[in-house]
């Protein structure tokens, strides 16, 4: 399965140079507002050391990492849900991901542009509220569209405008729609309306080099509003991780380890991701290839099968599954076999992470 991610904050708290940082794709940056215009698309691959332990039991051709794809999307300000600074363009980006990387500045620095007291407190409930308005209009909307079937009795219609309404009370109140609970029935009828204030959200405090933990107050700021939104954050000097990147990979080790920086920040980044998303990481093991493959927790064995190729799914008969840890003390997937830890398993198999599968298909 795909997995994209935006990259979103007001103008000038660093979005651009941590995309920069965590794809080296070279997206223009400045000291300015709005110097991202258009969104910027890059595929990181996801760091993965379990796909360097398979190779070394198992000979092939070439390896294949899972990918995200990360999108830097303009800066929004205050009034974008009416259509202020790139308004309604940047809200289109957004629908479009999975989850929300948002990037809020805890830095001091007189050299990038900002006419008030830095305060992310603020900056994270700005765009919170934008997201909340542009909700209320799509919501409002949904709930026209669907009540004059509702008048004539028509159950999915009256199922849909209880859950619309409940959505937009919800919005009155101020309060993101990831913050309800939601069965599976409500949300597949509010799923296509791609709600903004429904997404998964993570906050990336773009801290001070002398802040790399994030235990300043600043950085902090997030992290309350974080825990009170039941969001994940994650301190990332984004100044730094650019530096670093733009280094040749011996200068960079020693670098690191003279800051006591144990990995750069795609890693953390993405797993950090993959959490609050509710993803897992699954392989596929032969001579043409090894491939990681990315699929959300609590799947059966056959949807797992789907990501590899749609017909998959359908078409699953069993599957012979094994760990990156059984490799690793065993050293082959003969040996493992030998050791009876090769396990067959059908469709009510639930895969978990660090799987290594071969899918048995049927015509």
């Amino acid at each position: 399965m795909s997995v994209s991610c935006g990259i979103v904050g007001l103008p000038n708290v660093g979005k651009s140079t941590l995309f920069n940082a965590l794809t080296a794709a070279g997206a223009e940056m400045g000291n300015f507002p709005f110097c991202t215009i258009e969104p910027n698309v890059a595929i990181a691959e996801v760091p993965d050391p379990n796909l360097e332990k398979i190779r070394g039991h198992i000979e092939s051709q070439k390896i294949i990492p899972a990918a995200v794809t990360i999108v830097d999307i303009a800066g929004l300000i205050a009034g974008a849900s009416k259509g202020e600074g790139l308004g309604n363009k940047f809200l289109a980006n957004i629908r479009e991901t999975d989850a929300i990387m948002h990037v809020v500045r805890c830095f001091e620095n007189p050299n990038v542009v900002r006419e008030d007291p830095v305060d992310p407190t603020k900056d994270m409930e700005i765009i919170d509220l934008e997201l909340i308005f542009a909700d209320l209009e799509t919501v409002g909307k949904a709930i026209e569209r669907v009540s004059k079937k509702a008048r004539s009795g028509d159950k999915d219609s009256l199922f849909q405008k209880d859950v619309f309404e409940r959505a937009k009370a919800m919005l009155e109140d101020g309060q993101p729609l990831r913050a309800a609970t939601w069965k599976a029935a409500e949300e597949a009828a509010i799923k296509p309306l791609c709600l903004l204030s429904g997404k998964r959200v993570l906050y990336v405090a773009n801290v001070a080099d002398d802040d790399q933990k994030g235990e300043g107050p600043l950085a902090q700021q997030v992290a309350k509003v974080a825990e009170a939104t039941g969001s994940r954050w994650l301190p990332i000097c984004t100044d730094l991780e650019s530096e670093l990147r733009n280094m040749d990979e011996e200068d960079r080790e020693m670098f690191m380890a003279d800051l006591g920086v144990e990995e750069l920040g795609l890693g953390r980044l993405i797993r950090e991701t993959y959490e609050l998303l509710g993803l897992q990481t699954f392989y596929t093991a032969g001579p043409k290839e090894i491939r990681a493959w990315t699929g959300h927790r609590g799947w059966p064995a056959p949807k797992a099968a789907g990501v590899i190729h749609t017909d998959f799914e359908k078409a699953f008969i069993r599957a012979e599954v094994y760990t990156v840890a059984d490799l690793d003390q065993h050293g082959s997937e003969s040996a493992i076999k030998a050791a009876g830890k090769m396990r067959t398993e059908g469709r009510d198999y639930v895969l978990g992470e660090g799987d290594v599968c071969h899918f048995l298909i049927g015509k």
